[in-house]
């Protein structure tokens, strides 16, 4: 049996606005592409025509396809790295049930102020600020569950800071940046949580690493997007390394 899913027209109030983009992987069924800093992935008031969506607009008519905007995961404007877009309906529903069921597995890096433990899990429940509609705060209280896990990758004693690996096993609100910011080791250049930009001008956050089951073809996919340029500079001037 073949079934054929048609879609005639597109998003109908996303701008086509051309935009470099750093494609990774891309089929018939879904597209993962490499985020750059500053990109918010929605149309919103005061970027009505500067997002990923605006520039996937674009990149679809320029190969005469109809587009649907379907973003899969969710990346804050300045987190960079990589994101599933689904090209159609069926492959939207299969990817987001796979999001609620943790079947896409996804490894970020980061860039944390101290010498972090070589690994650790940060339990603490996070809820939103009572006086701010976009911050987050851990809250043992009010706050819903969050888990997170991280590796110590890497430290630079002259700067003192830390690359380290993590996942989460929940995927709240700014989980990362506020685990971080609740253990003292927070994100360089995080606006919100740490307003640091000696280093770096966004926080040092990027989605690494995606690996999951393709939804029709049951194909194992295991794709990276690697450090970003503006991360680096955790490898310079360091005199050692503690993990050898």
């Amino acid at each position: 049996m073949e079934v054929r899913l048609d879609e005639p027209e597109d998003s109908p109030n996303i701008v086509a606005t051309p935009m470099d983009l750093n494609i990774v992987y891309e089929d018939e069924d879904l597209l993962v592409l490499n985020k750059p800093a500053g990109l918010p992935i929605h149309p919103s008031q005061g970027h009505y025509d500067t997002t990923l969506a605006n520039g996937m607009a674009w990149y679809f008519r320029q190969k005469n396809e109809p587009f649907v905007y379907r973003a899969i995961n969710r990346l804050d404007r300045d987190t960079t790295g990589l994101l599933i877009l689904a090209r159609h309906s069926l492959s939207a529903a299969i990817l987001s049930q796979m999001v609620k069921d943790h079947q896409i597995h996804r490894e970020y890096l980061a860039v944390a102020s101290g010498l972090l433990d070589f690994q650790g899990v940060i339990r603490a429940p996070i809820a939103r600020t009572a006086d701010s509609t976009i911050m987050r705060q851990v809250d043992f209280k009010r706050g819903d569950p969050a888990c997170t896990h991280y590796r110590l990758l890497h430290y630079n004693p002259e700067l003192d800071c830390s690359l380290a690996a993590l996942t989460l096993e929940t995927g709240r609100t700014h989980q990362i940046r506020v685990h971080f910011k609740h253990i003292g080791h927070p994100l360089l250049g995080d606006f919100l949580y740490h307003p640091d930009y000696r280093l770096i001008a966004r926080q040092s956050l990027h989605s690494h690493k995606l690996s999951f089951r393709h939804p029709l073809s049951q194909k194992e996919l295991v794709l990276e997007a690697p450090l970003p340029e503006d991360m680096k500079f955790v490898f310079s001037h360091e005199r050692r390394n503690p993990l050898g």
